[in-house]
């Protein structure tokens, strides 16, 4: 039961204060990660509420990204999920290695291809230009996390699509064509992830995602990269970290 402002008592609907009650014993630790939640009958019980009111609310905490579906011993159960992975805008690889995980990158589709004319305005060259783009299922220990579509002008990266591209991008341009990354600047929005998102992520269609819109400059302030990033929202959270501006 919350208050308002005026002091009033406001009583709050059964699904959400059954979803507080687990949130609040999840986040302070009394359910473990992959501990099985009460199922609806017994929360039906518990609450005395229909099944349709338990099913809601933990309907809630699945799309908060704080459980998961699974079967266990041919029954279906809900469970608690791992915390949120905190990554920074930066490399995913480095990010993720951080983090105690290990990294990997399945390359979906490369190819050279005319900007359009985002990607054109992005990377600072004239539209129908030719750009290297490339789309790769980023995991974090075989968890798919993120699907990355990143594009370059083709014209400083001779030979691009012929290296292993199944690591660091940035460690490539280092190596191989001395650009050095200085600065991402990134637009974030939450989307709804589509049919072909949701299969490749391995997670419920129409689920939440987050998407980076990124561009990458180089130490004399060229946008080298344009990408369009997209992650699971229940399992990634991107922590922004800067100065104040005064």
């Amino acid at each position: 039961m919350e208050k308002t402002s005026s002091g009033e008592h406001i009583l709050q609907p059964a699904y959400v204060r059954i979803s507080d009650d687990l949130r609040s014993r999840i986040r302070g630790g009394d359910l473990k990660p992959h501990a099985p939640l009460p199922p609806e009958r017994e929360l039906c019980l518990d609450h005395g509420v229909s099944r349709m009111t338990a099913r809601r609310a933990l309907n809630i905490l699945e799309s908060e990204g704080l459980v998961y579906r699974d079967y266990r011993d041919g029954k279906r159960g809900t469970f608690v999920s791992e915390p949120r992975i905190e990554l920074r805008l930066g490399s995913f690889s480095r990010e993720i290695s951080k983090a105690g995980r290990h990294p990997g990158a399945e390359l979906l589709w490369a190819e050279k291809k005319p900007a359009s004319h985002a990607q054109a305005a992005a990377l600072g060259i004239d539209t129908g230009a030719s750009v290297v783009a490339l789309q790769r299922l980023r995991r974090s220990d075989n968890e798919p996390l993120a699907l990355e579509t990143t594009f370059y002008p083709a014209h400083i990266l001779p030979g691009f699509l012929k290296e292993d591209l199944s690591g660091s991008l940035w460690d490539v341009l280092r190596n191989k064509y001395a650009i050095i990354p200085a600065r991402t600047v990134a637009n974030l929005e939450v989307v709804v992830l589509d049919q072909e998102a949701s299969h490749l992520l391995q997670t419920r269609q129409a689920a939440a995602g987050l998407r980076l819109i990124r561009r990458t400059f180089d130490k004399d302030g060229k946008c080298f990269e344009y990408a369009e990033d997209t992650y699971r929202a229940d399992r990634v959270s991107l922590v922004i970290d800067r100065e104040i501006d005064e």
